[in-house]
């Protein structure tokens, strides 16, 4: 199991109401930093999943960890009819509601207050899932995995965005300084919430990548897994599907 990474470590709170409490505190500017630490090289990742999941022509679709709706948005070049937009964090899915309001997607996508890991939804539901940059913050990852198998239909396509760790040099080590010096700086600078963006650079630093991450989804009971790791290693897009 991955180490249990917290926001805040004086906190009484268990981590789901932690990470809660840190995007809640972060949504109105998240969108603007993300963009200004990955170089603006985050879109491209998320159009590769698109590009996997259109394969699939998928009718309905649920995005886990939807925050502000990036993914959910750009889900609709599938001609999916149905999107869902699923987040733990209210201030995160009011900015995802107004900017899916801007672009009149409102028919298409729905967006829920929720949690990963006791989700509201059938047996079987959805065509396709999707997380980006969020199954790190799952309080518990096999359980949160196990409610993704469980609501996915079979032969079904799960497709998750995920930092990972370079394991090349000079990769390896030019990551390693932009996460622990440079990256909370710059949260620092631009966020309200003066920890946030030192847990994220954290949290993904001792997260599960590659087979180590491979085995776990095979361990759930999800086939077909695959890795594709992304710009050097640091970041990588997994596929797996349903028996």
């Amino acid at each position: 199991m991955p180490q249990n990474i917290t926001p805040y470590k004086d906190s009484t709170l268990g981590k789901k109401e932690q990470v809660t409490q840190m995007f809640d505190t972060i949504s109105g500017n998240y969108d603007g930093l993300n963009r200004v630490i990955s170089f603006g090289i985050d879109v491209k990742w998320r159009k590769k999943v698109l590009d996997i999941v259109s394969k699939k022509n998928p009718d309905n679709i649920l995005d886990i960890a939807t925050g502000t709706g990036d993914l959910a948005i750009l889900m609709t070049k599938t001609k999916a009819t149905k999107i869902i937009g699923l987040d733990i964090s209210a201030g995160m899915l009011e900015v995802g509601k107004k900017k899916i309001a801007d672009k009149k997607l409102d028919h298409i996508i729905d967006m829920v207050i929720g949690d990963s890991e006791n989700m509201p939804f059938p047996d079987n539901h959805f065509d396709a899932i999707t997380v980006s940059f969020g199954i790190r913050n799952f309080e518990t990852l096999e359980k949160g995995l196990s409610e993704i198998l469980r609501v996915l239909k079979p032969n079904g396509i799960f497709v998750i965005l995920e930092t990972s760790v370079p394991v090349k040099t000079p990769y390896k080590q030019g990551y390693h300084f932009y996460t622990k010096y440079i990256l909370p700086i710059i949260g620092k600078i631009f966020s309200k919430d003066t920890v946030a963006y030192g847990y994220l650079s954290e949290s993904a630093a001792f997260f599960p990548y590659g087979e180590t991450l491979n085995n776990i989804l095979r361990k759930i009971g999800f086939i077909d897994v695959i890795a594709m790791p992304q710009t050097f290693g640091v970041a990588t897009i997994y596929s797996a599907s349903k028996k």
